[in-house]
């Protein structure tokens, strides 16, 4: 089965990247001081050498001024749909969980629409690790919006000051320029479908 790595290397995530960057004439250190993310990562991203996680890569779209469906959009698809069959999904277990600022991200995330083109939602698989709160996980995004539905496990999103709980079937729409994390609760791993939203 292919893995995520598989997944971003098909889609060129890295290269969409630099040649984006390359496009708008903005240096390394330029999108660096964009989106706060440092510059030897986004070398590794650009690379392919580093899986960015959502929260990363929505810092990219934002500097770069693009919607999040650029990454996994492909320009030789012509259908007005796309279909991911669920024996198409790699397994969770074969992928590395990312590090940004020395914290592992307890999640990793399967795109549910690669190859649509033009689209303002990006749906999502993710699992969820079981791990304890750290305020370093916390992130944001301007102008967006986010749904979830728990569909196994328990999650606790932290929200601003808050701590919702969210069991399996329960589902949260929320405005994610506020600070915002995740983190999978009890014994077993959580896994939710989670849609992102961009405003053009």
């Amino acid at each position: 089965m292919t893995d995520i790595k598989a997944q971003i290397k098909e889609f060129r995530i890295g290269q969409k990247i630099r040649g984006l960057r390359q496009q708008k004439r903005l240096t390394l250190q330029e999108l660096s001081d964009l989106t706060t993310l440092s510059k030897p990562l986004l070398s590794q991203i650009e690379n392919e050498q580093v899986v960015p996680p959502l929260a990363t890569l929505l810092k990219i779209a934002k500097g770069l001024k693009v919607g999040i469906h650029f990454f996994f959009e492909d320009e030789s698809n012509r259908q007005g749909y796309v279909m991911t069959k669920r024996e198409a999904l790699p397994e969770f277990e074969t992928v590395q969980r990312p590090i940004i600022n020395d914290v592992s991200r307890p999640y990793v995330y399967h795109s549910l629409a690669q190859g649509m083109r033009h689209k303002h939602m990006e749906p999502f698989l993710v699992e969820f690790d079981t791990c304890s709160w750290d305020e370093r996980l916390f992130f944001k995004h301007e102008g967006d919006e986010e749904f979830l539905y728990i569909v196994a496990g328990e999650l606790d999103l932290h929200y601003n000051n808050e701590v919702i709980r969210l069991r399996a079937g329960d589902s949260i729409y929320y405005d994610s320029s506020q600070p915002h994390g995740w983190v999978a609760v009890g014994e077993e791993k959580a896994k939710a479908v989670a849609v992102l939203y961009t405003k053009d």
